[in-house]
């Protein structure tokens, strides 16, 4: 995860980014941070990145595929 910003998570592009760094989300981990308060939730988590950014269902699920296989492979 490291330094990566926001932008760099699947599913999440400049507009997206841009709209999550505004809600104090600027980097990947801040990002993952949530997830992982959600309790890696699949259904609050796409809630959540719905209701603070406006993904849409195929943002949300290449969002929650990519954190949920990251926390797989490192925790």
């Amino acid at each position: 995860m490291g330094e990566k910003s926001v932008t760099e998570l699947a599913g999440i592009g400049e507009v997206l980014g841009g709209r999550l760094k505004d809600h104090g989300f600027d980097m990947a981990y801040v990002v993952l941070g949530q997830f992982l308060v959600l309790k890696k939730d699949e259904e609050m988590f796409k809630d959540w990145l719905k209701e603070t950014c406006g993904a849409n269902a195929k943002q949300q699920g290449d969002c929650h595929q990519c954190l949920k296989e990251w926390c797989d492979n490192f925790l």
